[in-house]
């Protein structure tokens, strides 16, 4: 079998494209390999800024004192279930509101697409939102994580796209059979549209798992503190945080190296918030390319 011989320009275009998504790649990783070194070396080279491509004096206390925080777990726990609970609603909903706007019969389906269309364009602003959720009754309430996001216009555009990708025979036979909108829905369209739906969960879980403007406005109960908002507010009391921990580490255990400072706490609680999403992304990044490019172009 003979090996395909490449010409010097195809070499050469290669090389280069290599070159450059690779130093792509290295700009994008090194701010969080930057933050994780820094939390795992020593304190005081940490806050002399003298930790800048490998770490030095390791140690792992500045997780485990963190950790310890009044308030981490709890708000762990709010993220993940506001993550889970609204990606599932999300995603379900956009599904079968972008399946419904595929079929023609649907009463004023023009209008009503048109309609949950323009809402990305238009908006009332911060006070009229905060009025309606507070006449709602979503203050201090756990669906005010849930609910406003369950309709999500840019998603239900992607999968509308999507559906219309796939043979309309298939439905066609299905309904000849006797199947109705839901029967056809979970058991033939829902399969076939994976790729879309996983690459709409991701975009969703991490919308959900970032946000905390909502807990500013919404909630005063720390029981419905997220993880987020708790990273804002110990980012903007990173000072006194330390003091906190240095005193509860008592003056046996001081040690000059892993004595907690504001930049080690602000790297920290950063490095603990951003590393769920880090895992989780790479796992469902394989569907991105499939799932918003089919149906994008058609002939």
């Amino acid at each position: 079998m003979e090996r395909k011989q490449h010409g010097t320009g195809e070499v050469v275009f290669n090389a280069i494209n290599y070159t450059v998504f690779i130093l792509y790649t290295l700009i994008c990783v090194f701010p969080f390999y930057y933050l994780f070194i820094n939390t795992i070396s020593s304190n005081e080279l940490t806050g002399l800024g003298l930790i800048t491509f490998y770490p030095k004096g390791i140690h792992l206390s500045n997780y485990i004192q963190v950790l310890k925080l009044k308030g981490l777990p709890r708000a762990a726990l709010v993220s993940l279930a506001r993550t889970v609970i609204g990606t599932a609603a999300t995603v379900f909903a956009s599904a079968f509101l972008g399946y419904l706007f595929t079929k023609k019969e649907m009463w004023g389906r023009k209008f009503w697409y048109r309609f949950v269309v323009i809402t990305m364009y238009f908006n009332a602003g911060i006070l009229p939102w905060f009025i309606t959720m507070m006449n709602l009754g979503l203050t201090n309430n756990f669906l005010a994580y849930i609910l406003p996001y369950i309709v999500q216009p840019f998603y239900i555009i992607l999968i509308k796209t999507y559906v219309e990708s796939i043979p309309q025979s298939l439905q066609e036979s299905a309904q000849l059979d006797g199947a109705g909108y839901f029967t056809i829905f979970f058991r033939i369209v829902f399969p076939l549209i994976t790729p879309i739906l996983a690459t709409v969960a991701v975009f969703s879980a991490v919308n959900q798992w970032n946000s905390f403007t909502d807990t500013l406005f919404l909630m005063t109960d720390s029981k419905y503190y997220t993880l987020q908002f708790v990273l804002y507010r110990y980012l903007n009391e990173a000072t006194a945080l330390a003091s906190i921990i240095k005193s509860s580490q008592g003056p046996v255990n001081m040690n000059l190296q892993n004595m907690q400072t504001p930049t080690s706490v602000r790297m920290t609680v950063s490095m603990i918030v951003v590393t769920p999403i880090l895992l989780v992304y790479p796992y469902f990044q394989r569907y991105f390319v499939k799932g918003i490019m089919i149906g994008a172009v058609k002939g």
